[in-house]
């Protein structure tokens, strides 16, 4: 589906004239059906929208992943809440998170390595910032799929809550596994996503959109200064 995009955008900017609204294809659509504005990037390496979440705007880019651990397309959204920005909470995926892990724990063993490689993402720093806080409530295939940090307890207890869950654990067919690289981030007062696009479906975007306007709107209402 992106490659057609591209292929669109490419078209058009040879023609000297940017494509109409209709030429952008599903997630174009997808964008206009809930009132997001939508723009591309040069040759339509990534395309981006923009919507709003309690009030605050938010921003959505698909195109070429940023970090290393994801192939093929990259879902990432970036919100400037306002909250309170000594908050500091994460849901990540399992796999993901061993992964991240191992590599920190490789580097820490590895004697030749004398300096910190400067490729190495933030997302490494936050696993040895932040505790994993378990609760009761949650069932156990939450817990076998994401793993919750966060600098304290009832930071990550007031964040995560029932419903919150429930979307996590609800991604319609064709849905991505539990190994598919996916977080959420609560940060320095901003909320983040990152996901591989995969299935790259809109029923994923739309469903990764949901999960993450959640944890906004939950940010916005328990952490607001």
């Amino acid at each position: 589906m992106f490659d057609r995009l591209r292929k669109a955008f490419q078209r058009d900017a040879k023609a000297g004239h940017e494509p109409a609204p209709s030429q952008h294809g599903p997630v174009s659509e997808w964008a206009q059906s809930r009132g997001m504005s939508f723009s591309s990037g040069p040759l339509g390496h990534t395309v981006s929208m923009q919507g709003k979440v309690g009030g605050r705007s938010w921003r959505m880019e698909l195109g070429r992943p940023t970090r290393d651990y994801i192939a093929g397309e990259e879902l990432r959204a970036r919100a400037e809440l306002g909250v309170q920005d000594d908050v500091g909470a994460m849901i990540i995926n399992r796999p993901l998170k061993d992964a991240l892990e191992r590599r920190a724990y490789s580097m820490i063993t590895d004697t030749l390595q004398t300096t910190a490689d400067p490729r190495l993402p933030e997302e490494m720093r936050w696993l040895a910032m932040y505790d994993e806080i378990g609760w009761e409530g949650p069932p156990e295939k939450f817990w076998a799929r994401y793993a919750v940090l966060s600098d304290q307890r009832e930071h990550a207890l007031a964040w995560v809550d029932d419903p919150l869950i429930d979307l996590l654990l609800a991604w319609p067919d064709p849905a991505p596994t539990p190994q598919v690289p996916f977080m959420i981030v609560l940060l320095r007062s901003k909320c983040y996503l990152r996901m591989q696009y995969l299935p790259a479906e809109t029923s994923t975007l739309e469903h990764a959109t949901a999960v993450y306007t959640r944890a906004c709107e939950n940010a916005l209402e328990v952490f607001r200064r």
